[in-house]
């Protein structure tokens, strides 16, 4: 079997190492790469004396993608020790190849994240190929984990302590240029050939190569920890990690307790340091958490896991967008950045036009940070095409109706511009709880109906829920999901029922916080359980910027329709509380004014000054665990009852959606993994007391029970 490294000296004594690793379109670092990267540093000790320099290169498209995900993701705490010895191990060998007492250059062919930058940092030179979408960079942290083969050292002794943070804790990635003007790649090069080139001609120019850190009085950019930048910045480092993260995320504490701790001891200490903390992160649960949702299910949906069998791929070319509200301006701007031509039709032309200057108001922005330039901006700009007629839509591959949640208004777009499009048009409702079965009753080809619920706003929200009605067909499916992926969002499939998935579960999370408001309970006190919960936003806040009016109406269509099917829903205890805020105060939401706040023309928002009159009970305040819980298990366990129906296939569907839609915090993986590490019997237990002391909402659903009782996890 073909080795994963290529050696081949050249007469001038220069050594090529090509990662290469067979049967891999990307090199990571196998076992595999791990001993022969070990043994080729070996090889290259015995034989330095014959050695000019050293350059590490691929032969992939890529330079390396980093570690091996699938064995970190397997370690528990029982295999710490084991990892420890094994992360020095592979670390001894890149420190080995920096001490060589030969230069060393990594010629970057291609994109270099997470390990794979880590081995370019232990050389002492890089030359990157510029070339577009290449990048750079140490992404762990947004996977639970951090840099563990120097990253963290190496990385604050070339740029600085405070300096290395956006790299390390944000995961901040460059591009070649990007990583010029850091410092952190040396130059560029426009070819492999000049690559290469230019790293042999460096190694000739500079035959005694040694790392900074390895001189003798060398000093960092800003000084060690106890200089007087870096200690000012280190005194209030962590009260603003912590301020960020609530203490739901470790990895950017490890990183910041890496960094510190690395930089007022020796390299080889620092390193040993990092790998103590590295193993943390690596057998603890929220990087487990974070890399089954975001890593393992999410490549799976890129991969097409979701799509019917037998259905060939497909690309939209033109799209037609009806409704140029907030929506559609947004649909049909992710659509032409994608190379879509968009067609927008709504009442008159003007209101069409106003799809392409939203479009070009946010290109402005891009093109002002340097993201894109004025050729591209109007290239994505010219592709909407505002029209007045239905019959300029003929020729479109998909429609996609945007207008307001109006069954009535929307069967009648439908009936008016379906019967115009070509025979292989299909047909997307954007609608975020109106049953599609319902909707496609307007439509001569159910079959090829369907919905795409897009969050806003459309230009960052990532997620698009697709929507199966009854008669959709496996190709119209497969189809939807193919466009979502084009427009480089993340697609999850439910099957039709009002509220879907993404709306369902939300609105428990914001029932529950007004719940708690109506039970006594300090607005403040409910906000704060949201954020050290990890949710992005209270849910009182949450409800006054949706709009509480809104939310009530839809909450009273919902009870209605059920009633009307004869399967009526319990009462929730935030009814009437909404009621009262809507009925006898007037508090309608940000929008109208205020609702649970106040928005002052100067300064924050503040609580409106009635919720302390009118609801709170100081003397019977409960546990603020209590509060924290009742939001989370709220979704979690309205969740499982949406599995059980069989409104969702597939509970990683869930986890994507319920974190990338609707703000369930990141750190569990989502709303079924959130409940596998809680552990099923723990939740069935903890379950059980939410609804004997607040309501038997939180009785756990028996599929809950049934898999606890079986030891399985979903």
């Amino acid at each position: 079997m073909q080795a994963p490294i290529q050696y081949h000296k050249s007469a001038d004594g220069i050594v090529t190492l090509t990662f290469d690793a067979p049967e891999q379109s990307v090199n990571t670092m196998s076992d595999a790469m791990r001993q022969c990267f070990a043994d080729m540093v070996t090889r290259l000790q015995a034989e330095k004396d014959d050695i000019a320099g050293v350059i590490l290169t691929s032969a992939k498209e890529t330079f390396f993608a980093g570690g091996d995900l699938n064995r970190l993701y397997k370690m528990q705490p029982a295999d710490a020790q084991r990892l420890f010895e094994a992360t020095e191990l592979g670390k001894n060998t890149l420190r080995r190849l920096e001490t060589l007492g030969k230069p060393v250059v990594a010629a970057l062919n291609g994109t270099a994240l997470g390990g794979g930058f880590e081995i370019a940092l232990a050389c002492h030179h890089r030359i990157a190929l510029d070339k577009p979408k290449v990048q750079f960079g140490l992404p762990e942290a947004t996977l639970g984990l951090m840099p563990g083969a120097g990253g963290v050292v190496r990385m604050t002794r070339l740029v600085g302590l405070a300096a290395s943070q956006p790299y390390l804790q944000d995961s901040k990635l460059m591009s070649p240029a990007e990583a010029v003007k850091s410092g952190l790649v040396h130059a560029l090069a426009d070819s492999k050939q000049a690559l290469l080139d230019a790293a042999c001609a460096w190694i000739i120019g500079h035959p005694a190569s040694t790392q900074p850190w390895d001189v003798k009085g060398y000093v960092p950019p800003g000084g060690w920890n106890d200089a007087d930048g870096p200690k000012r910045w280190i005194s209030t480092a962590a009260a603003a990690v912590r301020a960020r993260t609530k203490g739901c995320y470790p990895a950017p504490e490890a990183i910041l307790c890496a960094s510190v701790e690395g930089m007022q001891v020796d390299f080889d200490t620092a390193s040993r340091i990092e790998s103590r903390y590295f193993v943390q992160l690596v057998t603890g649960k929220v990087s487990k958490n974070i890399l089954r949702t975001f890593w393992f299910r999410a490549n799976e949906i890129k991969s097409g896991a979701q799509r019917p069998q037998g259905v060939a791929k497909g690309k939209v070319g033109t799209l037609a967008v009806l409704g140029a509200g907030m929506m559609g301006k947004g649909i049909a701007y992710a659509a032409a950045a994608r190379g879509v031509d968009v067609w927008v039709k709504d009442a008159t032309l003007a209101q069409a036009a106003g799809a392409r200057d939203a479009a070009d108001k946010l290109l402005a922005k891009r093109e002002e940070k340097g993201e894109i330039d004025a050729d591209r901006r109007r290239e994505i700009v010219e592709r909407i095409h505002p029209v007045e007629r239905y019959e300029d839509l003929a020729h479109v591959d998909l429609v996609i109706e945007a207008v307001p949640e109006n069954p009535a208004l929307k069967a009648e777009i439908t009936k008016s511009a379906e019967p115009l499009l070509a025979d292989g048009a299909f047909w997307a409702s954007n609608t975020s709880t109106l049953p599609i079965t319902g909707l496609a009753k307007a439509s001569g080809r159910p079959d090829r109906f369907i919905g795409m619920h897009f969050f806003s706003p459309v230009h960052r929200m990532q997620l698009v829920e697709v929507i199966k009605g009854e008669q959709t067909s496996k190709e119209t499916l497969a189809r939807a999901l193919d466009f979502v992926i084009q427009l480089g969002k993340t697609p999850i499939v439910v099957n039709d029922s009002r509220g879907f998935f993404t709306s369902r579960v939300f609105s428990t999370f914001t029932r529950e916080g007004v719940a708690m408001l109506g039970e006594g309970q300090d607005p403040a006190a409910i906000e704060a359980a949201a954020a050290f919960a990890g949710f992005p936003v209270g849910p009182l806040a949450v409800l006054d910027e949706v709009s509480l009016s809104l939310s009530y109406n839809n909450r009273l269509e919902t009870l209605a329709a059920h009633a009307a099917e004869g399967r009526p829903l319990p009462a929730h205890p935030a009814d009437a509380v909404m009621k009262r805020m809507l009925d006898e105060f007037g508090r309608k939401g940000r929008a109208a004014g205020g609702g649970f706040y106040e928005y002052p023309a100067e300064g924050g928002k503040v609580f409106w000054s009635g919720l302390a009159r009118h609801f709170l009970r100081p003397d019977e305040q409960f546990p603020q665990q209590d509060k924290q819980d009742r939001l989370l298990f709220s979704m979690a366990l309205e969740s499982v009852r949406i599995l059980e129906e069989g409104v969702l296939d597939s509970a990683g569907d869930g986890d994507i959606g319920s974190v990338l839609g609707i703000g369930f915090p990141r750190w569990t993986g989502g709303v079924f993994q959130f409940l596998n590490q809680y552990g099923l019997d723990r939740a069935v237990a903890r379950a059980t007391y939410l609804a004997e002391r607040y309501g038997e909402r939180f009785a756990p659903p028996p599929l809950l029970q049934d898999k606890a009782a079986r030891g399985e996890q979903f």
